[in-house]
Formats: C-alpha cells, structure tokens, sequence
C-alpha cells in the first residue's frame, strides 16, 4: 500500500535521511511522492555544490546552466566515467602527487590546501596520507581500462551509505546484518583503498559485518602502485622493455614480488576451496565477489570434486560485470548456485562512482532507491520520458554524495519501466536484466560523451579538469 500523498516522507533538505528509512517505506511511496522530493533536493545540492566543486562549476559554466528547475535539467552537468580518472598519467609516473592533488581538489568540497606531502613517495602512501590528515577516504577502481579511478568520499558519507547497505541487504535476504553472523568469503585480494577507501572499509566492515575479516583465496594486498602502471607495465613487460621504463625501481619490485606470489595462485584457489567446502559445511556463511572470479572459483572446485553444503541463510553475493572473464557459458548463474548451494543468490545494479547499488528483486528486475535517481538518455543524450518503457543511456544521480557531485553517465544500454507496478510488489523505477555496454554493441560508435549535443563544452571541459 503506497503511503498517503500528504504524508513528508522524504525531506528534500536532507536527502541523506532516506537511507535511514526501511526499504518497505521506500518501495511503498507514488512516484509523485518521489520524483517531487528528488526534483527539489536536486535543485538544492546543486545550488549548494556548484561554488564549493570546481569541476561542476566548470562544467556548469561551460554547459550555460546556471539553475536546475527540472530533472532533466541536470543532464549537461553529469559527469562522465572518464572525470575521475582525466589526471594526466605523468603525474603518477612522475610521482608528482603535489599536482595530483591539485587535480583532486577540483572535485571535493574539503580543503586539501594545506595537505603536507613530505614522505609521500607512492600512490599507496599518497592515499594513506589523504586518509591520515584529512576527511577523505579516496577509494579507487580495479583500473582494468588502463587506470585507476580516484573517487573523492568522505567520512560524512559514510553513515548514509551504511544505513542504504543495511536495507540493501534487509530487502534482498529478510535478514538485518546488525544482528545477523556470518563466516565471511571473499573472491579476490585483499586490498586496503578499493572502492570505498580503507577507512570507509573498514567502518563499513565494522557495522555490515560485524568486523569480520573476510577470508579471500590470496590473502596479501595488490599493491596500489602497480595497479595504477598495470597497462603500462603490462605492454613493456609483453616487449621485454620494462627495464627500459623510467619507473620507480620500487613499483618494479612489488610487481615482481606479486609476480612470484601468484606462481602460488593454484594452491592458494585449492586452499580457498577446500576450507569453503570442507571446514564451514553446515555453518551460516556469506560468500561475495565479481561473477568471473566466483565462475572461475566454481569451475575449478567442480574440477576438484568438491561441492558445497551450508547452513539455512547462507548467501551468496555477485555484482560488478564479468571484467576480464571472455565467453562466459550462457548458464553461469545456474553453475554458481549449484556450485556454492547457498540458500540466496543475491545481485545488484550500479556504478562503482554510486554509493547505491539497486537490488534485484524476485521477478528479476533492478529496482532504484530514492536517493538514486535514474534518468535515462537518447544518443544524443536528451532525457527520454519519465514514463512507459524506455531503452537508452542510464544516468544516474546519487543523493548519497555530498561532499563530491553525484551525478554519472554510464556507458550501460538499459530498459527501464516507470510504472511502479512492478510483480514483485516493490514501487519504484526498475531496469530488466538486458544490460550491454555500448562499446560492446554491435556497430557502435567511440563511445565518447557530447553531453546533451554540447560536444565541444564538453571537451573543453574534460581539457579543464586534466590541466593542473
């Protein structure tokens, strides 16, 4: 049952609030109620953020928008994936991290001018220090398209966030992690700054899982430095020139000590795999990870001959896009279920920049939160209409992010239905699973963003925010 039109749900004032609210209060409200909120906390995160992010001032100056009245409004100042990764490689190289600071501060509203850098000589101690002398937690991305995106959050996201997960999971699993215990497995490395940042990691692992460490198949840390010169290292290694790179010869030594760690990956997956089927059968365990890492985990302990049996409430977690997996077999869920036998098979939709991820719900849709607004455009990137189905370009705008500016364009192809009738019961906007990247799509163009046809603002713009 919706809740009464008349009833303030959701204060415009303080988006961040909705996060707090149980997700039946929010996939009970009208779209009226929602949209008309979204509409004016948008109109007001964007007064507020303008003068304090230079990068959206920029932007916005150069679009010629100097007031948002409508939804659509916003589309000329969404950020494209490339911003917060448009420093200029040098200065990683270089290890110029006074400029790449520089660089950063153009996209948070916290003060980073007085940020002392003696000592700071890698990219890894460079975030440390973020960490250590300011309210940052600069979290990056796997940098699978040949760099690391540096995303700007804070610790005053960090409640909002926590609060968005707990219901996250309370919709998808009927259990409140607050009180709910879990054996923990992970798929991957460990890794200190990744997507949230350590700190927010670390507060976030505190209040989802009640601090518990996550058990991973290669438990030692990629190293930030040889992550953020992958492409690089990885092209002059294949032509036998790494020795002729001007790199720090550190950088070199932790890729050669990661180099020799992973002679050991076939015994460390067995290890993963056997303690998983062997040491936790029957006990209540969470499981989560990129789907190719898990299908690569699946195959290989089906390999082994090992399978895995456990306890009422078990959960496995997938999201994120297979990356790197080519040709994954047309059944892949199915193998993961079967393999883990976990009771739920749980995944989600959402962009490594948005702190939100829309659940999939029981009729296998992605249903958005309020405080994520989806706005889908055409090719040439004008909102298509807020009703019936609709297949373009997925935007979004996160309300979750206040310190930095929340509004994305995605490189996702979706279809969207507005008419918060959804099988499941759930009401709100949702996207079906038919998901493809345009530059996957059979003849699709360069996938480079004109931003409402304003194609050469938009190049100044992306110029703008990599000169420092």
């Amino acid at each position: 049952m919706s809740v009464s039109v008349d009833e303030p749900v959701l204060d415009a004032a303080n988006p961040s609030s909705w996060a707090a609210l149980p997700f039946e209060t929010l996939f009970s409200l009208s779209k009226d109620q929602v949209e008309r909120a979204q509409r004016d906390a948008l109109v007001q995160r964007f007064e507020t953020l303008r003068p304090r992010v230079a990068a959206l001032r920029s932007l916005a100056s150069r679009q010629g928008v100097e007031r948002i009245d409508a939804i659509g409004d916003v589309v000329p100042v969404l950020f494209d994936h490339r911003v917060y990764k448009s420093y200029p490689a040098s200065l990683v190289e270089q290890r110029k991290f006074d400029r790449l600071t520089a660089w950063l501060q153009r996209l948070t509203t916290h003060d980073l001018s007085s940020l002392s850098l003696d000592g700071v000589d890698s990219v890894s101690s460079w975030l440390t220090r973020l960490e250590d002398s300011t309210p940052l937690s600069v979290g990056h991305t796997t940098g699978t398209s040949g760099k690391l995106s540096f995303i700007p959050r804070s610790e005053t996201e960090l409640d909002a966030f926590t609060s968005s997960r707990l219901e996250f999971w309370r919709a998808q699993t009927g259990l409140d992690f607050r009180t709910t215990t879990f054996a923990r497995f992970g798929s991957g490395h460990r890794r200190a700054h990744y997507w949230l940042g350590s700190k927010l990691t670390r507060l976030h692992a505190v209040n989802e899982f009640g601090g518990a460490q996550a058990i991973l198949p290669f438990d030692y840390e990629l190293p930030v430095d040889v992550l953020s010169m992958a492409a690089r290292l990885a092209a002059a290694d294949d032509q036998g020139e790494i020795d002729k790179l001007d790199i720090d010869p550190r950088i070199l030594e932790a890729q050669a000590e990661l180099i020799q760690r992973n002679r050991n990956r076939d015994t460390d997956l067995e290890r993963w795999l056997h303690t998983l089927a062997e040491d936790y059968r029957g006990q209540r365990v969470y499981i989560g990870g990129a789907p190719g890492d898990l299908l690569g985990l699946a195959l290989k302990g089906r390999e082994l001959g090992l399978s895995c049996s456990f306890a009422a409430g078990s959960i496995l977690q997938y999201g994120g896009g297979m990356k790197t997996y080519k040709n994954p077999p047309p059944d892949w869920e199915q193998i993961l279920a079967d393999y883990f036998g976990a009771e739920r098979s749980i995944t989600s939709y959402g962009m490594t920049e948005c702190l939100s991820h829309a659940p999939r719900c029981q009729a296998g849709f992605y249903h958005f939160f309020p405080y994520v607004l989806p706005i889908v455009v055409d090719e040439d990137y004008l909102p298509l209409p807020r009703e019936g189905v609709q297949t373009g370009r997925m935007t979004l705008f996160d309300f979750l992010a206040e310190t930095y500016w929340g509004g994305f364009i995605s490189g996702d192809q979706v279809t969207i239905y507005w008419d918060y009738d959804c099988p499941c019961g759930w009401r709100s906007p949702r996207i079906d699973g038919n998901i493809a990247r345009f530059s996957q799509l059979e003849g699709a163009q360069d996938d480079k963003l004109s931003c409402a046809g304003v194609e050469k603002a938009y190049s100044e713009f992306m110029d703008y925010i990599a000169s420092i």
